[in-house]
């Protein structure tokens, strides 16, 4: 069985400038799945930078709230929304609130730093 607990993955900054550990990767631990997994925050006030993925990604919105840009639509989303972002899609999302925009990102299939373009 394996399990992990949050406190142990190590903290760092990603691509996109959220604050993120990953949960389960692949590539970092001896399992069979074709996703990652990993847990966000994004400060208040703060904006990922604009990017996007090749492969398809999922956020659920854990705590929080923030405004979502995918391509040319944006939408407010707070906890419990599941926000679906199209592989090559334009994404960042911004913490217009006052406390820690908090959620998971599930890449499919596993993130790859050579699937990711970060824009200026």
């Amino acid at each position: 069985m394996l399990i992990r607990s949050l406190s142990a993955c190590e903290e760092f900054i990603a691509g996109d400038n959220t604050i993120l550990r990953e949960l389960f990767h692949p590539d970092k631990q001896t399992i069979q799945l074709r996703y990652s997994l990993a847990h966000a925050i994004v400060k208040p006030g703060e904006t990922s930078h604009l990017h996007s993925l090749a492969t398809s990604e999922v956020y659920y919105i854990l705590e929080g709230k923030g405004i979502m840009h995918i391509d040319d639509e944006q939408k407010e989303v707070i906890p419990g929304d599941a926000i679906y972002i199209p592989p090559h899609a334009k994404q960042c999302i911004h913490n217009h609130g006052d406390s820690d925009l908090i959620f998971i990102c599930i890449v499919d299939p596993a993130w790859q730093k050579e699937d990711e373009t970060v824009y200026p």
